[in-house]
């Protein structure tokens, strides 16, 4: 057993409101620039609904994460080493900015400066990539809240995979309308296939964190990345030819602070935390024959943090005390391995995906609401989850893989405690039946109250900080996405991400390039995984001439 740590998010979708806070101010902060104008790294979607970009999710069409071969062997969904350096120059599997979006502006000059006329001036949109004017056809949003979903929602790859029984009961007329909000970022994966995909080696896994992140210098835009992760979460920089990406706001969470997103979410449905996992078994977990055991078999990587055995190990293998004791603190291991209310997003892409979603509960209740029942009753909710306008199939398709259980089991945990706090609330005796229902005690449900619906900051963000030993290595050698020149700019190569385990290899390298004793040309192999999901060691410096 190798236990090493990952930071982990956990979204509360009954809480999502559909602001797109958390989108604009990511914008602001991270892709802000020249070349990343249709780049959102956290967008919010409307479920059933398209997503962003178009039928992501269809990895018929887009060949992104794993698959298992004949021979049950853990493969790129997009082809071996041989076909992908056949396609290296010609990716027919990428998608185009129309499958995005365009992104424009408006002549504000002619708004500005227009002379006296009869008629008002018009601001006619143009393309912030060409310049030309154009007509706005799709956007990042642009079926949001539904918006013409009678002609976009049955397109929905999702919609499209579930049995015709229960595609039936998908109702896209305005007034049997049901939808929820999915706020997405990079799910920062345990077998990321995205890293495992790049020719050049500059996508890696911070084997201190798990973050994913890209390697600026080394990364030389085959954009096979981009095809290989299956949320499309990885963009390509049409201004420096470079790849980009979520870097989970690591700067912030070096220093124990959320996430922008996190921070400025308006229905503080977000959590943030350590899992304690084993890497040894990433792989096993990663290649389980049935896509519905995938589920199961990830929660089985998850470490019990309070497990005396585990944070021996935890120790050997060099996480810090800090660290260790911030796990057992962890929001997103209770709610993702002991209460088990949260879920992976698409486990069956097999890349062991650590954003973690709770399925939305408060569209149900609207729904009794509507039909003059009482909603907080316990046995109508009960019942009314086996019969939503948007059925359990369609969750299930979204965070287990097809299997519904897991997701009722979740619903009705949430059931559960919503009606134990109504009787506490308004002054009925409490039903202890209703916690003995779905396996818990009074008090544990009650402490999953807290934390779902009054939790502090410091009990949503359980971060431990990088350490002052290494702090300031990695703020000199941290990735940076603005230069010198300017946003996207940079006057010399961009300075690189990188571990703990490797800064101090990196900070040798700047030293000898700078005494001249080393050519500019050579590049170091950052830590990251093998195309089997598995951890490499220690980096090694190679030259061009390798």
């Amino acid at each position: 057993m190798k236990v090493m740590a990952q930071v982990g998010m956990v979204m509360n979708l009954d809480k999502c409101i559909g602001c797109h806070t958390c989108s604009v101010t990511c914008k602001q902060a991270w892709t802000n620039r020249d070349g990343m104008e249709y780049a959102w790294f956290n967008n919010v979607e409307t479920r059933p609904g398209l997503g962003y970009p178009r039928t992501y999710q269809d990895q018929d069409k887009w060949k992104g994460g794993w698959e298992l071969n004949r021979r049950g062997k853990l493969v790129l969904k997009q082809g071996g080493r041989t076909k992908r350096l056949l396609s290296i120059f010609s990716n027919p599997v990428l998608p185009e900015v129309s499958d995005y979006y365009e992104p424009w502006t408006y002549d504000y000059d002619t708004l500005l400066n227009s002379p006296p006329t009869e008629h008002t001036p018009v601001a006619t949109p143009h393309s912030a990539i060409s310049g030309e004017p154009m007509a706005i056809r799709w956007s990042a949003n642009w079926d949001d809240d539904l918006g013409g979903a009678a002609e976009y929602g049955p397109q929905d790859p999702v919609i499209k995979k579930i049995k015709d029984h229960v595609t039936d009961r998908v109702k896209f007329e305005f007034e049997q309308a049901f939808m929820f909000y999915l706020p997405r970022i990079c799910e920062h994966c345990l077998n990321p296939a995205c890293v495992a995909s790049c020719p050049s080696g500059a996508m890696y896994k911070r084997s201190e964190d798990g973050i994913v992140l890209v390697d600026q210098d080394a990364c030389r835009g085959w954009r096979m990345c981009v095809t290989g992760c299956p949320y499309k979460k990885v963009y390509f920089n049409h201004n420096t030819g470079k790849a980009e990406k979520c870097t989970l706001c690591y700067p912030r969470i070096e220093a124990g602070q959320p996430t922008v997103c996190s921070e400025t979410c308006v229905g503080r449905l977000r959590y943030l935390g350590l899992f304690l996992y084993d890497a040894d078994r990433v792989a096993a977990a990663a290649a389980t024959p049935d896509e519905k055991d995938l589920y199961e078999a990830q929660l089985d990587l998850i470490l019990d943090p309070h497990d005396p055995a585990v944070q021996a190990q935890a120790r050997k293998d060099g996480i810090a005390e800090d660290w260790i004791v911030a796990a057992t603190k962890s929001p997103v291991y209770k709610l993702a391995k002991e209460y088990r209310v949260a879920l992976p997003f698409h486990p069956e892409y097999r890349t062991m995906p650590m954003v973690w979603y709770i399925p939305p509960l408060s569209p149900i209740v609207d729904a009794l609401r509507e039909t003059g029942h009482d909603a907080e009753d316990a046995d109508n909710l009960f019942g009314a989850l086996r019969s939503l306008r948007i059925p359990v199939e369609y969750l299930a398709e979204l965070f287990t893989a097809g299997d519904a259980a897991p997701v009722l089991r979740s619903l009705d945990t949430l059931s559960a405690m919503r009606a134990y706090m109504r009787d506490v609330n308004i002054g009925d005796d409490p039903r202890p039946e209703l916690a003995e229902a779905v396996g818990l005690t009074e008090l544990r449900l009650m402490e999953l109250y807290r934390l779902l619906a009054v939790a502090k900051y410091e009990d949503r963000y359980v971060i431990p900080a990088a350490h002052a030993e290494v702090a300031q290595e990695l703020d000199d050698l941290a990735c940076s996405l603005d230069g010198e020149g300017g946003p996207g700019q940079f006057a010399s190569p961009p300075p690189r991400a990188v571990s703990n385990e490797s800064f101090h290899v990196m900070k040798a390298v700047k030293a000898e390039r700078a005494s001249g004793s080393l050519a500019t040309s050579t590049a170091v192999d950052l830590p990251h995984w093998d195309g089997k999901g598995v951890a490499l060691g220690m980096p090694k410096i190679r030259s061009s001439d390798d």
